[in-house]
């Protein structure tokens, strides 16, 4: 339930800051890549889409709330403690709420970051936690291709990825 909750808070925000700003711009994507670290031992890929609003800090700089579906594909682990044995697979999943801010270092060239929490929504019991994505890419006037590292941490750990993404902007 508070998991609902939550989500159905960012949408509210979301829907607010949307209408607030008259000079801003939806962005909606998707993204994928492989699971790195300590996560790539559970699992194999990432895979999302992401949906963002930004408005015009400076001629250069926009920052606004980004949103979407992380889905990680996981891999069949084997557990045994000697006594005990038993083969499982568990895939995640996660809702982003976060702020987002990008800056244009060339006409072409940005560099950008998305910070805030992770709501987990995957299967079983799992926990949220702080997450982060900087990213680098190239810009258009309707789209956008980029490539970023994603990570979530809680309790001491980190779930982390390499992503290669793609936004169409409104």
């Amino acid at each position: 339930m508070k998991k609902i909750l939550l989500s159905a808070c960012a949408v509210v925000a979301f829907g607010f800051v949307a209408r607030a700003q008259n000079d801003g711009g939806f962005k909606a994507g998707i993204h994928i890549g492989p699971t790195i670290g300590d996560a790539a031992d559970i699992y194999n890929l990432n895979a999302g889409v992401d949906l963002a609003y930004t408005f015009a800090v400076s001629d250069k700089f926009t920052a606004g709330v980004t949103t979407g579906y992380s889905y990680y594909s996981g891999k069949s682990v084997d557990y045994n403690d000697g006594t005990f044995a038993y083969s499982a697979k568990i895939n995640g999943a996660f809702i982003p709420v976060a702020a987002t801010g990008q800056y244009s270092v060339t006409e072409s060239i940005f560099a950008g970051a998305d910070l805030g929490y992770a709501v987990y929504v995957g299967e079983g019991n799992g926990d949220g936690g702080f997450y982060y994505q900087p990213k680098v890419g190239y810009q258009h006037e309707f789209f956008e291709v980029y490539a970023g590292y994603k990570g979530i941490s809680a309790n001491g750990a980190t779930l982390s990825s390499i992503n290669l993404g793609f936004n169409y902007k409104f």
